[in-house]
């Protein structure tokens, strides 16, 4: 049995200058909500800046025990072979559910889908529900998409005159909020510890600092907190809304903000909320912040 309790997180950063979450099916573009003009960045980003910061920097790259399923393998381990499937993918641990918990941290945390393919199971999978999902991350003000154009280093064929042509779009700024709950039902099934959520609050907060790509840098995490339920099965929920970014005076519009010197976040009704519950054992913990960031409301 998992002595995990139910856990409610909410954790903010922000983006200079750099392309969030693109969408490959609309130019790369930052997501941006049509009808309310705020920046939206899927569960699925922040779910892969975690695993790649547990694969890059913690171990789990399939030595010593420790991987990560979902990740990029080639068949054979040869890269000119092409990349395998997720059949071939539990073909590399014997097609074994508990070997694949075992071993792999990623689906302790957020579950999966593990294709099994012999005797009377063929063609079939065991799911895994993940006991940490998030839902959608989004801004907490109006972001302003900005198309930037310059001239590629190559021509675009050899001997051509001229340069090749690049465009991106990206946000001159933009602070993302993401919800998230970790569910001690489930953690018990997929077998997540302690050690486990550890090590999720360090990837979520050094994983987004390491986001130094082109397209990713200037990715700084600015708060990771959490509330923490002794009462099975009871959670808040949606704590992303009971905090409220306020301009400060010299700032008209939300598509004006540039940095963290622009606004304060007031966390007063989120701190109600908290200690509405805290006789029934629910307690807040800031795990980390960072000082440039201005708040009110959070003690």
């Amino acid at each position: 049995m998992s002595d995990l309790k139910r856990t409610e997180i909410l954790f903010l950063y922000d983006v200079q200058n750099a392309n969030p979450n693109g969408d490959p099916t609309d130019e790369n573009k930052p997501r941006i909500d049509e009808e309310t003009g705020l920046n939206i960045v899927t569960d699925v980003r922040l779910k892969r800046t975690i695993r790649d910061y547990l694969f890059k920097y913690k171990g789990y790259d399939g030595t010593n025990g420790k991987d990560i399923f979902i990740r990029q393998t080639f068949v054979d381990g040869k890269e000119e072979k092409g990349l395998n499937d997720a059949k071939k993918r539990a073909e590399a641990f014997k097609k074994n559910a508990e070997e694949v918990l075992k071993r792999c941290i990623d689906i302790r945390m957020f579950g999966g889908v593990i294709p099994i393919t012999t005797g009377k199971n063929k063609d079939a999978s065991i799911i895994f529900t993940g006991p940490v999902q998030f839902k959608m991350g989004r801004s907490l003000h109006k972001v302003k998409l900005q198309h930037l154009q310059g001239t590629g280093a190559f021509a675009s064929k050899a001997g051509a005159a001229q340069n090749t042509f690049r465009e991106e779009y990206i946000l001159p700024y933009s602070l993302i909020v993401f919800y998230g709950i970790i569910n001690e039902n489930s953690a018990t099934e997929t077998k997540l510890t302690n050690d486990d959520v550890e090590l999720l609050y360090e990837a979520m907060w050094d994983g987004t600092k390491n986001l130094i790509t082109r397209s990713k840098f200037e990715h700084t995490p600015r708060l990771l907190l959490t509330v923490t339920h002794s009462k099975t099965g009871f959670f808040i929920g949606e704590l992303d809304r009971y905090v409220e970014l306020k301009r400060n005076e010299n700032i008209k519009s939300d598509e004006e903000i540039r940095n963290t010197d622009d606004y304060v976040l007031d966390f007063t009704g989120l701190q109600a909320k908290i200690k509405k519950y805290e006789q029934s054992g629910s307690k807040a913990k800031v795990h980390k912040k960072c000082g440039n960031l201005h708040i009110e409301g959070l003690d």
